[in-house]
């Protein structure tokens, strides 16, 4: 039996498929999958949807996550190799070879190409701008200290996505996309300030950014609850305007109880309840905000 200690949220297996699900974390893949159908919802009050839309939906989300999560392994192989909380990833134990990092990069990458194609025009054009962005967060870590905000709005492509694949033309009102990129740019950047809080002394000594890095643990995280608090505000303003109901509210009220749960469970100088649970508990945020939508829209 082996005794190796892998990253928390690893499946176990050798084979390929298991490597490159670990690779990228695939599973995660669901924690934002819902904002992108959320934006498929609010498109539906004004727009006919067909299941061949919401598949090509999700092909095109997935297939946009692996080359974000498989570019950034790529680009951080070197510093992965380092840091013992990474340091048994793919790369940098040889489960996956380069090329064949590559071929998954790349591949993704078609998919998602030919997913926008499949859906609109408008998705094909804003396609190339979209994975030019997500890679990119890869190398932000090196320059600015805000990288948390470059990942947020790499997610928060999701639920305006979502919303153009359906409707093929912006948003009525015109800050209704604008709402939901908000939500979802302060709900991930929030949480990522959270992600370096394990990373703070690995960061310092290889001269990496971060907020924890550039403001200390104490006010990082008062900076994270800032963003939390923007994110709520700007779900409610993105249900107001999409004019839903109740049931909408109520989600993203249980997301908000979780969100402030989750605060208390972290302090500067403790970060011992930061594990796997923790940014499990944050990925069902999305879940619950996502069916409070659906039931607001079949009821």
């Amino acid at each position: 039996m082996s005794s190796e200690v892998r990253e928390g949220q690893t499946f176990a297996g050798e084979s390929l498929l298991v490597r490159y699900i670990n690779f990228v974390k695939l599973p995660h893949t669901l924690f934002a999958l819902p904002f992108a159908l959320l934006g498929v919802i609010v498109a539906s009050y004004s727009h006919p949807v067909t299941w061949r839309t919401v598949v090509l939906v999700v092909v095109a989300f997935t297939a946009a996550r692996f080359v974000a999560m498989g570019f950034n392994r790529i680009a951080d192989r070197f510093l992965d190799a380092k840091n013992p909380r990474t340091q048994n990833r793919e790369l940098p134990t040889g489960r996956l070879t380069l090329t064949q990092a590559w071929k998954g990069v790349i591949t993704a990458g078609l998919v998602f190409g030919l997913a926008a194609w499949a859906l609109n025009p408008l998705c094909l054009a804003l396609s190339p701008f979209a994975l030019a962005w997500i890679a990119g967060y890869s190398y932000t870590k090196r320059f600015t200290h805000w990288s948390h905000l470059w990942l947020g709005f790499s997610l928060a492509i999701a639920p305006a996505g979502g919303y153009l694949a359906v409707a093929g033309t912006w948003s009525e009102p015109w800050w209704l996309l604008l709402a939901s990129a908000a939500a979802v740019t302060g709900w991930v950047a929030g949480f990522d300030v959270f992600y370096a809080l394990q990373d703070e002394a690995f960061d310092r000594a290889e001269r990496l950014k971060s907020l924890v890095v550039r403001l200390g643990q104490g006010r990082a995280i008062f900076v994270a609850k800032l963003l939390h608090g923007l994110a709520i505000a700007a779900l409610l303003v993105f249900g107001w305007g999409a004019a839903l109901g109740w049931p909408y509210y109520v989600g993203v009220g249980i997301g908000a109880g979780l969100i402030a749960w989750e605060h208390q469970l972290v302090k500067p100088g403790d970060l011992s309840r930061l594990n796997a649970a923790f940014f499990t508990a944050n990925g069902i945020v999305s879940i619950v905000v996502f069916l409070g939508a659906l039931v607001d829209r079949v009821i």
